[in-house]
């Protein structure tokens, strides 16, 4: 089957506007995430803050989320699995687990000693992993609040970036000072496989089968890997800089990424090429994040404002409304892979 070009996908169009604009933060807007009812927005901020959105309105709804007197930067969240807790990471080495309902922080974790940069839910929702500047890989047990693993001494000088394979049997890390991808065994600790890559690694994101690993790297390109020989297998190249973030679509097909080239971006993954025109920033996007359904995306951006972009919209303009299909799954499949979860969990 013949690849086809480039120019088959990428509209020559007016620039995209966004699908509502979130304004109240008042500094960067580093994390975004959707929340389960597909109705709300969360976002985390340098000024310290968390606030919840609506996404058809972009009014914030209710007071900033704060935990008491101290005032860290926020950096980055993660929604849990089952949609109700919600995790953050801070400047001053702290997490904290926030309860969706409440809008309350419910767990403050201390143990880095440099910013949390990276977290990341197991998907058995029992653990989070965090990645820091202090160059440090904890992981954390959600009942105790206490660590089951770590601190580990990556090798980086900075972890970027930390990822849970599906089956949590593997973590992968990326970071700063040592440049590189590694793998780590999700239940020992550890070092499995080391990628060394040319920039910094700044995102990571596992296919649903666990077959590939999407990297996004400081030099502007985004690596793909295959996990079986960790071969390079494919290139995604049409940012300008950085890219930051990246959000993949749970059927594997449909990638999102922020960069510091102002703009965000969409990638059919059936082809490894950009989807449309660049969505444009006024500043840096700093994050991104797709829906569950995979019909809009929410952007953080360094000029203070979040956004929400209508993906289904630009998807059927370019006629791949097709990228948000999700195939049939039987019964029996789905028995299995929830035992095989099971089984793994320690």
């Amino acid at each position: 089957m013949s690849v086809p070009d480039a120019s088959t996908e990428i509209e020559h169009t007016s620039e995209i506007q966004p699908y509502q604009t979130m304004r109240g933060h008042t500094h960067y807007v580093e994390g975004v995430a959707h929340l389960h009812d597909g109705r709300h927005i969360v976002t985390s901020s340098w000024d310290s803050s968390l606030r919840l959105w609506d996404r058809e309105s972009g009014a914030q709804i209710g007071n900033d989320w704060r935990d008491g007197g101290d005032k860290p930067r926020v950096r980055n969240i993660a929604l849990s699995p089952n949609g109700m807790t919600l995790a953050s990471g801070s400047w001053n080495g702290t997490m904290r687990l926030w309860d969706i309902e409440t809008k309350k922080a419910i767990a403050k974790w201390t143990g880095h000693t440099g910013w949390v940069n990276s977290v990341c839910w197991s998907a058995d929702g029992k653990r989070v992993a965090s990645g820091s500047r202090d160059g440090t890989m904890q992981m954390w047990n959600v009942e105790s609040g206490e660590t089951d693993l770590g601190p580990i001494k990556t090798g980086h000088k900075e972890v970027r970036a930390v990822a849970y394979s599906p089956d949590i049997s593997k973590i992968a890390t990326g970071g700063k000072d040592e440049n590189a991808i590694k793998i780590w065994d999700g239940r020992t600790g550890e070092l499995l496989s080391t990628l060394r890559q040319d920039d910094p690694v700044w995102s990571l994101a596992w296919t649903s089968d666990q077959k590939k690993l999407i990297a996004a790297i400081e030099n502007g390109l985004i690596r793909i890997f295959d996990t079986v020989t960790w071969e390079q297998i494919a290139i995604l190249q049409d940012h300008k800089s950085a890219v930051v973030a990246i959000s993949l679509f749970h059927n594997d097909r449909l990638l999102a990424s922020g960069s510091w080239d102002d703009t965000a971006r969409l990638w059919n993954l059936d082809t490894n090429l950009p989807i449309g025109p660049p969505l444009r920033h006024r500043n840096w996007v700093r994050g991104v994040a797709l829906s569950t359904d995979g019909k809009f995306l929410a952007t953080a951006c360094g000029d203070k404002n979040a956004y929400i972009w209508d993906i289904h919209a630009i998807l059927n303009g370019a006629g791949l409304g097709d990228l948000l299909s999700i195939p049939n799954v039987s019964v029996s499949l789905v028995s299995i892979l929830a035992f095989r979860l099971l089984a793994t969990e320690c």
